[in-house]
């Protein structure tokens, strides 16, 4: 009972912030449908993503000092408003048949600008409201919703657009945050945390900056992360170039292999909330991600089998929920509360900043190198064996560029992260 008590503000921010979550995921994946049903561009459908995390990475250092200087649930309330705003305005577009591409790229930069600023807002909000010995426990859990918003958007976008259209899924997605909002403003007391509202932008933005630099072995896990997330998002720009050409793939199967990520992170994240506390948090991190991208990106590499393509997704994402928890758990023990959102700011800047790059070398590498490679070389009995034939055979390719990629930067970033030692307190 004192454990459900100590975690009340935990489970009530928590359980609606995913909720809401998962309202404005199934409006971003029906706006994929809308778009693509519009230009039949991959490309085009691609660049969603790509306007959301331009400003996210760009303004990320400056958002986290924002978030220093400023009450902690008043900033995440104000970027709530205004990130529903950018949605209203998509649902007046459309209903009066001016909705244009430009404005979607347009609305989800500025979607994406409230995020930078809102979502180190929110992990502060969580290390004040969370007891220390919890972190892990709650980690998972947190990892458990991202997990179930991964898996059940896609379903539950598709069933929506399909059955009430845009209009229907725009109005669920206002109901969720509505949800969210309330519940933060009248249920949740975040604690202040230290902060001099005088001290300029630029100046807690480079303090961020320094206490990285003085602090390698945090500059050297972000820089591993973003490494991983380049080989990551490399992966999602491939994966439809390879499953729907391939006789035995097509949309639905897309779907199927993109689901079993969320199942298998669904896995991990309850494995992550029963785990005891590892020995070596570092050595789970490297370790973790070495096993998830030694294996999918050569099982999908190799095959043309949707059921492999299946397992390899499982086995790429199932491990990916204790990496996070552990990585997670690091951050909040080391970096002291004060300096989080800077911190963290800058983390995301130099983590996330090559999610944008992964997604359009993917997709460039394939159409351009891989797929003329293979078109022209691609009767040789060697690369037939290995790849297939026929479009979709570049992709696999790729896909295996990218499993040797993703290897070599987890072998150099695990001797690197050997030489350090972390002490939980």
């Amino acid at each position: 009972m004192i454990a459900k008590n100590e975690l009340r503000d935990f489970y009530i921010l928590w359980s609606t912030q995913s909720i809401s979550q998962l309202g404005s995921s199934i409006t971003a994946f029906a706006l994929t449908l809308w778009l693509y049903e519009q230009t039949g561009s991959s490309l085009g459908t691609a660049m969603l993503t790509i306007c959301s995390y331009a400003p996210y990475v760009i303004m990320s250092i400056f958002a986290g000092a924002l978030t220093d200087r400023f009450d902690k649930k008043k900033t995440m309330l104000v970027c709530d408003v205004l990130a529903v705003m950018c949605t209203v305005a998509i649902f007046i577009l459309y209903k009066t048949n001016t909705l244009m591409i430009w404005h979607l790229y347009a609305i989800n930069a500025f979607s994406g600008l409230m995020n930078t600023v809102q979502q180190p807002a929110a992990e502060v909000a969580m290390t004040l409201i969370i007891p220390e010995r919890y972190y892990q426990k709650t980690s998972g859990l947190r990892s458990l919703s991202r997990s179930l918003v991964s898996t059940l958007n896609p379903l539950i976008a598709a069933s929506l657009y399909a059955l009430i259209g845009l209009t229907g899924v725009i109005a669920v997605d206002i109901g969720s945050f509505a949800v969210a909002f309330a519940a933060l403003l009248f249920l949740i007391k975040i604690p202040e945390s230290k902060r001099d509202k005088t001290e300029n932008v630029l100046v807690l933005a480079k303090e961020g900056l320094m206490y990285l630099k003085a602090n390698p072995m945090i500059m050297t896990m972000i820089l591993f992360l973003s490494g991983v997330n380049l080989i990551a998002s490399a992966f999602d720009g491939i994966l439809p170039g390879l499953v729907l050409p391939n006789p035995k793939g097509g949309s639905s199967v897309l779907g199927l292999v993109t689901s079993c990520s969320g199942i298998a992170m669904i896995i991990g994240s309850l494995l992550v909330s029963v785990l005891p506390k590892p020995k070596d948090r570092i050595k789970v991190v490297y370790l973790t991600m070495l096993i998830s991208l030694g294996t999918e990106n050569f099982l999908l590499a190799f095959s043309r089998e949707p059921i492999v393509w299946c397992v390899g997704q499982i086995i790429g994402w199932v491990l990916v929920p204790v990496m996070s928890a552990n990585y997670d758990v690091i951050f909040k023990t080391t970096v002291p509360v004060e300096l989080q959102g800077r911190v963290y700011a800058c983390r995301n800047t130099m983590q996330f900043f090559t999610i944008p790059i992964g997604l359009f070398l993917g997709g460039f590498m394939v159409d351009n190198v891989c797929e003329p490679i293979m078109s022209r070389y691609g009767d040789l009995p060697l690369l037939t064996a290995l790849f297939g034939t026929g479009k979709g055979s570049g992709a696999a390719l790729m896909m295996f560029i990218i499993g040797i990629g993703g290897v070599l930067i987890c072998l150099f970033a695990g001797k690197k992260l050997k030489n350090y030692h972390y002490n939980e307190t």
